[in-house]
């Protein structure tokens, strides 16, 4: 059970996974911006470290659990954010069948909790759905391209299956709820060792370690910093009118792996270098959201340029990891990044 101080204020506001790196933003916005906050979490991939600051709130409140197990809170809630689920490949593939079932038996037990509550209901979904597009950019109205019974099926899967259950809850009038599919998202607060692009590269060069790129790294991504996706998870939540379709939130600028790798290696002094590894089955070649109906329903766009979130990004990695290695290295000159954006659409 919640236990929180008495004081009223704002809305109460579940956010299931608020504990990870984008829930945690999450939590710190909502309660910046005078509501109270119950996060809930199991920790599995989550850190009370992301929390620090958040726990001597009076208007926030923590509740350490599965979101697989039944979820009874206490008291009215007005709205349930549900980002519960670990989204890298070395997290969700170490448990695969826990991850189907927290986006499945979770979602549902998040729903049920909504139900009871009226409260509005947001699935934190993903690109991951659109698996690896023949469509490009990716509109929401694209059906996508996904191996149902591949290593990544246990998140590519459980996330649609969780879309499903929503648009359900839905059409059955029993749920309020909006669907966010979220492209690549970096930031402070993302795990040293989670296996995304971002945070390997610069953990990597901060520890004079190659940089890896699977394949030939000309695959390329969209990188969305976390404050501009918590801003529009925020809009879509607080739409009066409920959109009753899926919106993509994420950056349209498209950039190869090695591109950003140039651009991290530009941004560090260090003697990593660039090695390339196979691709893992199922790498999608190329990422990049279609936008327009966020711009249309939300007035959303991210407003943070990918150098400027690295920059924060960074600085927030040297001091997690007690400083950054490079600067006890010889001197080494930073190199110029070789950047050619593939399209810049902002």
């Amino acid at each position: 059970m919640a236990k929180r101080n008495k004081a009223s204020r704002g809305k109460i506001i579940l956010v299931a996974g608020g504990a990870g790196f984008v829930g945690s933003h999450l939590c710190t916005a909502l309660l910046g911006a005078g509501n109270r906050v119950i996060c809930l979490d199991s920790y599995l991939t989550g850190s009370p470290a992301n929390l620090i600051g958040l726990q001597a709130n009076p208007y926030f409140a923590m509740v350490e659990q599965d979101v697989c197990d039944e979820i009874d809170i206490d008291e009215p809630v007005d709205q349930i954010y549900n980002l519960a689920c670990p989204a890298s490949p070395p997290s969700y593939q170490a448990d695969p069948i826990h991850t189907m079932m927290t986006s499945v038996t979770g979602t549902g037990n998040l729903l049920r909790l909504a139900e009871r509550h009226g409260a509005t209901f947001l699935q934190a979904s993903t690109s991951e759905i659109y698996g690896d597009p023949e469509e490009h950019p990716q509109q929401e109205n694209y059906w996508g391209h996904v191996n149902c019974t591949g290593p990544r099926a246990c998140y590519d899967e459980g996330k649609r299956a969780a879309e499903a259950l929503c648009f359900d809850s839905l059409r059955a009038g029993s749920v309020d709820t909006r669907v966010a599919r979220i492209f690549n998202t970096y930031g402070p607060h993302m795990r040293p060792n989670d296996g995304r692009i971002v945070s390997n590269f610069i953990v990597q060069a901060l520890k004079n370690e190659p940089l890896t790129v699977y394949g030939s790294g000309e695959q390329t991504r969209s990188f969305c910093y976390v404050s501009d996706l918590v801003d529009g998870l925020i809009r879509l939540m607080n739409r009066k009118e409920n959109p009753a379709v899926p919106v993509n939130l994420g950056n349209p600028g498209e950039f190869t792996v090695i591109e950003l790798a140039e651009l991290v290696l530009s941004r560090i002094e260090t003697a990593s270098t660039i090695v390339h590894e196979p691709l893992p089955a199922d790498d999608p070649q190329r990422r990049r959201p279609d936008i327009a109906r966020a711009r249309k329903l939300l007035g959303w766009e991210p407003k943070v340029p990918l150098e400027d979130g690295l920059t924060h990004t960074i600085a927030w990695f040297q001091s997690a990891l007690g400083g950054s290695r490079a600067e006890r290295r010889s001197g080494r000159t930073r190199r110029q990044p070789q950047l050619s954006v593939v399209s810049q659409d902002l």
